[in-house]
């Protein structure tokens, strides 16, 4: 008798499905079609027996290309509370091996905060899906680190340290301060060097200060690192300029507060 019910009341909520939202998901008002994405990503949340299946999540998928912004956007906080959990998103293969391209081209998106969502979904894939993003997808990302917005260069800060410089990212690893110091800074010359944007480094600091800053101003390891005269040790000519350039706009950062110049919300401009 349980099992015929909940089959009628699945018919039910299959036929308002059809019915409504197959039309209203395209409506002509932006509004209504963002609505759509919203209630689609909470149905999945709290029924995943029903609703998380790649016939529904597909609806999902197509509308990533909605023209307006608050629509992407709604799908794109949809689908983070799908790939936040690994429970849900071992759910997520075909959806992801489908969508991800897409999802990796909308960091360029021509709407920052959409842009700073989908750095964040990407971010949350990394984590709860082994092996998903490949080393070509994750450097659409991180580039990022050193655009002008600091919500979306922090975003990029975060995903950069994830899949990067935390030097606890191998599994098993003991954590030791001095140690894991020495890691994080060796795997941050590596980045900034092979980035060649030596003149910014300022701006991949201040991108990684929110997740990062307490190993960015452990001036003590930077000191050692930069005093190490032991040729396995120490540090090449090209690394020390680096990390004296780095070390200089940590200071900076430390002792301000602000974001370097070109980067953070406009000011408010107060009276004459």
């Amino acid at each position: 008798q349980l099992q015929e019910q909940q089959e009628e009341i699945e018919n039910m909520m299959n036929a308002v499905f059809k019915g409504v939202f197959v039309h209203r998901y395209r409506d002509v008002v932006p509004e209504i079609r963002a609505i759509c994405m919203e209630e689609l990503g909470t149905w999945m949340r709290s029924y995943a027996a029903s609703f998380l299946t790649d016939g529904y999540l597909k609806y999902i998928g197509w509308t990533l290309h909605d023209k307006q912004r608050e629509v992407r956007l709604q799908c794109v906080k949809a689908l983070q509370g799908l790939y936040c959990h690994q429970d849900t998103a071992a759910h997520m293969e075909l959806f992801t091996s489908r969508f991800k391209t897409r999802m990796v081209s909308m960091v360029l998106d021509k709407e920052p905060d959409v842009a700073v969502e989908v750095v964040k979904l990407l971010t949350l894939m990394l984590e709860n899906m082994e092996e998903v993003l490949t080393e070509e997808d994750c450097q659409s990302v991180y580039p990022v680190v050193y655009v002008s917005s600091r919500a979306l260069a922090s975003a990029a800060g975060l995903f950069l340290y994830r899949r990067l410089l935390d030097p606890q990212r191998e599994a098993g690893r003991e954590p030791s301060h001095d140690g894991d110091n020495r890691i994080f800074f060796r795997l941050l010359l590596a980045f900034f060097i092979e980035s060649e944007l030596h003149e910014h480094a300022a701006y991949l600091v201040d991108s990684l200060w929110d997740c990062a800053g307490p190993r960015l101003r452990d001036w003590e390891t930077i000191s050692a690192l930069l005093l190490e005269e032991s040729p396995a040790e120490g540090l090449v000519d090209r690394q020390e300029k680096a990390l004296v350039e780095i070390l200089a706009a940590s200071v900076v950062q430390a002792a301000e507060g602000q974001p370097p110049v070109g980067r953070g919300p406009a000011k408010k401009v107060t009276g004459l």
